[in-house]
């Protein structure tokens, strides 16, 4: 069985939006390299981040947790959020996560 939580991430911390509005946030952790440590503890497989500051920017924004995260956990990391094209994707490869999600937001 493969457990794949996701994180996301917007100002640093662990939030989830209400119905993808970045106004309406509910924040569950202020610290995402815990969270993900936690996660894999419980038996994550892979996780799956996302930069809800670079989906917003149009390019990765929180690099540095990112890879923080990547340095912490012993599973694959795969990343989206303002991955729209290669200089962005291998920005994020080169923190050393395995998989890029492309995709831009609706709204």
């Amino acid at each position: 069985m493969n457990i794949i939580p996701a994180i996301d991430i917007l100002g640093g911390r662990c939030v989830r939006l209400y119905q993808g509005d970045y106004e309406r946030t509910e924040v569950f952790n202020d610290n995402p390299v815990d969270v993900a440590k936690r996660w894999v503890e419980e038996g994550a497989t892979k996780l799956h981040l996302v930069d809800l500051d670079g989906a917003k920017a149009g390019q990765p924004v929180n690099q540095k947790t990112i890879e923080a995260i990547v340095k912490a956990v012993d599973v694959p990391v795969q990343v989206g959020g303002g991955l729209r094209n290669y200089s962005a994707v291998a920005s994020v490869l080169a923190l050393g996560v395995q998989q890029a999600i492309l995709g831009r937001t609706t709204s």
